[in-house]
């Protein structure tokens, strides 16, 4: 090895420590929190986000649906399918929002709207008389729940592309299922009754709504529910104890391997729930959602570590509590609602909580234009020698 291949290295190796001395300043986050508004209404909740930070939700302005703009900004309201309202489930990354809106006829049917929330199209039912669409993937498959024919039970569904046709998913050999998210492989997860009645368990399917997987349940609890699926078939839900009487109890929050049926707790506390998941694998959920005379919170789950949102600084200084975190896209921007201090009506607010990466100081940029000139100098030195 040449004098001057080792020196060149060497510098290489010098530089790269200085560049991986910055990383850490850059990566650091800090928090912003906004609220989306609430068309003139008491209230608003957001249900969904893309990676363009568009959210769709609900609010009780003239109850109808409501879409925004990239990143929060402005707030409009969606069409109905001929009745007076409308809901929001989910929003793909072309903006086509899917969701359930009452008809003319007072049925409630599942919908999907062209890109950017305009237009609504009417996905029809199993047979029956309603149904409600909770997921959509970037293709516009959308998944949900609709009666059979003669109203004889309800049933999970997929849809091809951009909302055409409709297709039973079946259940776990129990009498009723609902779909509640898909990813881009058409992967879906929700939940089914069992045979072992009246217990209800988290599935997972295969490409396309193919075939159903039980995903059993967390610590020998008897139930579980399968709330969203990323691109990797990872699974987020919760497991518990149900009963008709007293509801859920128990409950934890879960995550499984990539597209197995191996569910593990996340490490929440008991009574949590994991509502959402990103394609690096971020998770969004409630602490407290049934709990008794307990104070709602929201958490963020990320490489390991659980942050409690509501006691994020910038959340606090702006008045926000009780927060209810229920998406999150690939920016890890994530969306819900809370309770605003001060805000009129005193209703619940749907809010946008982004991540602020930091700027690295002046120094540091000083110091890495100063390596880079450095390098550049000897490689051109080097192949004037050479």
């Amino acid at each position: 090895m040449s004098k001057n291949l080792s020196r060149l290295k060497c510098i290489t190796i010098s530089f790269t420590g200085m560049l991986a001395a910055s990383i850490p300043a850059a990566a650091a986050a800090e928090w912003s929190i906004v609220g989306l508004g609430t068309l003139g209404g008491t209230y608003s909740v957001a249900q969904a986000i893309n990676d363009s930070g568009q959210v769709v939700g609900n609010g009780n302005g003239v109850d109808r649906a409501f879409i925004t703009g990239a990143n929060g900004i402005g707030m409009s309201y969606l069409d109905t399918l001929g009745g007076t309202r409308s809901f929001a489930s989910d929003i793909n990354n072309a903006g086509q929002v899917a969701g359930y809106s009452f008809t003319d006829t007072g049925d409630l049917h599942a919908f999907i709207t062209g890109p950017n929330g305009v237009g609504m199209s009417d996905l029809g039912t199993l047979g029956g008389d309603y149904s409600i669409a909770y997921g959509i993937n970037n293709f516009g498959q959308v998944v949900g729940v609709s009666s059979t024919a003669g109203n004889a039970a309800y049933h999970a569904f997929i849809t091809g592309p951009n909302g055409v046709g409709m297709t039973d998913l079946g259940t776990l050999s129990g009498d009723y299922s609902a779909a509640y998210s898909i990813n881009d492989s058409g992967q879906v997860t929700g939940v089914s009754s069992t045979s072992d009645a009246p217990a209800q368990h988290a599935f997972i399917t295969g490409a396309n709504g193919i075939g159903m997987t039980d995903l059993t349940t967390l610590n020998g609890a008897t139930d579980s529910i399968g709330r969203a699926i990323n691109n990797s078939g990872q699974v987020v839900g919760f497991s518990g104890f149900y009963n008709d009487f007293t509801g859920y109890q128990l409950v934890e929050a879960f995550i499984s391997d990539a597209g197995s049926s191996n569910i593990s707790g996340l490490g929440t506390p008991i009574d949590s729930r994991a509502d959402a998941i990103n394609d690096m694998g971020q998770v969004v959920g409630g602490i407290n959602s049934y709990c008794d005379n307990c104070i709602r919170s929201a958490f963020l789950y990320s490489e390991g570590t659980i942050t409690d949102l509501s006691l994020l600084a910038p959340v606090v200084e702006a008045g926000w509590s009780e927060l209810s975190a229920v998406g999150i896209n690939n920016h890890g921007q994530i969306i819900g609602w809370g309770h605003l201090e001060g805000a009129p009506g005193g209703g619940s607010r749907a809010f946008l909580l982004s991540p602020i990466v930091a700027v690295p100081e002046p120094a540091t940029y000083a110091m890495l234009l100063a390596g880079l000139g450095l390098l550049g100098f000897v490689l051109r030195r080097r192949y004037q020698i050479v």
